[in-house]
């Protein structure tokens, strides 16, 4: 699972010493970005409190719709891990170029707009992708059924898979008032017997009519020609003996029909994966892409109420390296241990009581944010892992 940490500092004092002073920090164990976020219109902190609450619902929501279209990605795939990871692209990148070269997509989120209504528009787009996903999915379960109820009248052993492509015209008496053919499923070690029995198994079969027409690793396929009347009888006989007579009377229209309605789910099936396949890839990017600016907002508002107005302060981006979470946390915890929220054994005595209101402060903030962890800068994390998703 790769960890990316989404970041925000003060300027220090600008904010290209923000991010050089970190990088010096941490470059053994990490990697660094910087993401520039533009200005937003910002009314007050009161609405920034409210907005950081459906923000957090929202960062949420978004993670479980990226989740799903690439859960979805994966199934249409057949678990085909290679090829799954070549789908999961965000802009014609791969997810880790995308979160380590992150750009705010002013095109489509315009700062003229206000904080507010750029996370109204977010929330609506995913929605909206959200339900055109889950119609397309399930128009394509419905046909998949389908198609699986078909072939499954195709698989299997003689004794229980469908005949129509196996039996022909030919194997059988048609058109006579008397005489029929049924179609019966032998077990190959039971070859000899059925040849040396079958005639016996109730009058009125006709002798030597019998013929193997199939085989499988289980069963041979056997025609044999009786009189109708005498059909109920044979068929309770050859189950006595082992014999499976197939409920199976030629019909030539109905064959024709069953094979081009087998073609034609078949066709359908393929064209909606195929569509959905490229739906999936395109709308997981789409999510993806919005999710992230999702995270952007909530640093950028988090930030603000943090270390307040006017905006100075820089955003970043943070992969630590595999198994270096920790070390990197405690890094970044000494680093901007200035900004409050650090232990107060950790604090020299000379700088308690200065660090004491700070520290109570930034906790409040953080409590009124919901976060389960609290750090002394901003911090948002995307965990992500295309062994499995998330």
């Amino acid at each position: 699972m790769a960890t990316y940490w989404f970041i925000s500092a003060p300027a220090d004092p600008t904010k290209t010493d923000t991010v050089n002073k970190l990088k010096d920090k941490i470059s053994t164990v990490s990697e660094l970005a910087p993401f520039n976020l533009p200005e937003f219109k910002i009314k007050n902190l009161d609405t920034l409190v409210v907005l950081s609450d459906d923000l957090t619902k929202i960062d949420a929501s978004c993670e479980g719709i990226v989740m799903k279209i690439a859960e979805s990605l994966k199934q249409l795939l057949q678990g085909d891990l290679e090829q799954w990871k070549s789908n999961l692209s965000v802009n014609d990148k791969s997810v880790d170029q995308y979160l380590l070269s992150f750009q705010w997509n002013s095109m489509k989120y315009r700062t003229d707009k206000t904080l507010r209504e750029i996370t109204d528009t977010i929330s609506q787009e995913v929605s909206n992708i959200d339900i055109l996903m889950k119609q397309k999915l399930s128009a394509y379960q419905q046909i998949k059924t389908q198609l699986g109820v078909l072939q499954r009248k195709t698989t299997g052993n003689l004794a229980v898979r469908g005949l129509g492509d196996i039996v022909k015209k030919e194997h059988f008496v048609l058109d006579s008032e008397y005489l029929s053919t049924v179609v019966v499923a032998v077990p190959k070690n039971l070859y000899k017997e059925w040849i040396s029995t079958y005639e016996t198994l109730a009058q009125m079969v006709v002798p030597r009519s019998s013929q193997l027409i199939a085989e499988d690793d289980e069963f041979g396929l056997y025609t044999v020609t009786l009189f109708q009347r005498v059909i109920e009888e044979f068929t309770q006989k050859a189950r006595e003996s082992k014999f499976t007579v197939r409920d199976f009377k030629w019909n030539d229209s109905q064959l024709q029909q069953e094979k081009k309605e087998l073609a034609e789910v078949a066709g359908n099936e393929k064209e909606l994966w195929s569509n959905l396949l490229r739906l999936s890839k395109t709308n997981f990017g789409e999510v993806f892409a919005s999710w992230i600016h999702v995270k952007a907002l909530r640093v950028y508002v988090e930030s603000i109420l943090r270390y307040g107005l006017p905006p100075d302060f820089q955003p970043m981006v943070v992969k630590p390296k595999s198994k270096a979470e920790r070390k990197v946390r405690e890094i970044m915890g000494n680093h901007y241990a200035a900004l409050g929220g650090v232990p107060s054994d950790k604090l020299s005595k000379s700088k308690k009581d200065k660090k004491e209101k700070e520290v109570v402060l930034d906790e409040n903030v953080q409590n009124l944010l919901g976060d389960k962890e609290f750090f002394p800068y901003v911090s948002f994390a995307v965990d992500w892992s295309v062994e499995g998703g998330k």
